[in-house]
């Protein structure tokens, strides 16, 4: 009886289980009344298989409970019914390239929170799900980052070069004229 039980036993450690990482953006910032992708992409070291599995659960901020809110699992999505989010989730992920997204239409400030992302795929087992904090801004309160930004590094950049090519310059020039040719030692006679 104990040989087969450690014969069992040894046969378990020697199955490898590893585990899905999943990744998310820490945090994102959306306005009101626009369409949120929330981004959730994984590694598993196992095929994809049709046992693959996503939930997506969202904790309101302040709340100490979270809510489930959509599941997909062989090829169909299974948003929730009477939840906050109803008929504004899409499944916009692929399982095949280890995309887990989703996306919900016209964020409202409620939405505000932690939504977690959950990857299953057997045998591999999630360590840590994914966590986005989702900030619902006023409609035009974000700044327009490509112009505001290129124009920020270039104006930096300008004026930040601008001194140093003329210390360089400078220096240059100053040692080009410092170099005096030596002509050796001239004697002078007295009389």
């Amino acid at each position: 009886m104990a040989a087969g039980w450690l014969l069992a036993a040894a046969a378990l450690a020697a199955v490898e289980v590893s585990a899905v990482e999943v990744s998310t953006p820490e945090e994102m910032f959306v306005e009101n009344g626009t369409d949120a992708k929330l981004p959730c992409t994984f590694t598993s070291v196992e095929v994809i298989s049709s046992a693959a599995s996503v939930s997506w659960s969202f904790q309101p901020e302040g709340a100490a409970t979270r809510i489930s809110f959509f599941y997909y699992f062989n090829g169909r999505s299974y948003p929730g019914k009477d939840l906050p989010f109803k008929d504004r989730i899409t499944w916009t992920g692929d399982l095949n390239k280890k995309d887990a997204s989703i996306s919900i239409s016209n964020m409202q400030f409620r939405d505000n929170g932690t939504y977690i992302c959950d990857v299953k795929n057997p045998p591999d087992i999630v360590v840590k799900p994914g966590e986005i904090r989702v900030r619902v801004v006023e409609k035009d309160s974000l700044p327009a980052f490509p112009i505001a930004m290129v124009a920020g590094i270039v104006i930096g950049t300008v004026t930040g070069l601008t001194p140093l090519i003329s210390i360089v310059v400078c220096l240059v020039i100053r040692k080009n004229n410092s170099k005096k040719r030596y002509s050796g030692a001239q004697s002078f006679t007295r009389s």
